[in-house]
């Protein structure tokens, strides 16, 4: 008996809906990206991507425990001398909530190219519209 291995051109991918309201945001994050691997199929192979598309609505309204929305920092650098910006989770949540959902997932990914490649099937929205709707996405319960 031969292990399997699955092959990019082999895998059939879906389209999956996920509302984000009142969810935690960790919890969240490590769900989609357990969908974005395809850790969620029987034919999951670690170094081939064969997740599904995901496609998340409500990304304004998730939720957090503690005092992460005053003391999280979301942190980044222009590449200038005294160009380093921080910006809370509140402030973010007001400016690209969308953002906030895409930076959690992003850190439960590989690093490298395989990462970069089940990244790019995520698409978050801050509303309840998408226009994602001639896919037919499968609404899911976290």
């Amino acid at each position: 008996m031969k292990t399997f291995m699955a092959r990019n051109d082999e895998v059939a991918r879906q389209w999956v809906l996920v509302d984000a309201t009142d969810m935690v945001l960790g919890r969240l994050a490590a769900d989609v990206a357990a969908i974005l691997r395809g850790k969620t199929k029987p034919e999951y192979t670690p170094h081939t991507d064969v997740g599904d598309f995901v496609v998340v609505i409500n990304a304004d309204k998730i939720k957090v425990t503690g005092n992460k929305e005053e003391q999280k920092l979301y942190r980044h650098h222009s590449g200038y001398m005294g160009g380093l910006r921080e910006l809370t989770l509140k402030q973010m949540m007001e400016k690209k909530p969308e953002e906030v959902i895409r930076l959690a997932v992003k850190g439960m990914l590989p690093k490298g190219s395989l990462g970069s490649a089940q990244l790019k099937k995520l698409k978050v929205y801050a509303g309840a519209e998408h226009p994602h709707a001639a896919q037919l996405p499968q609404q899911i319960t976290l």
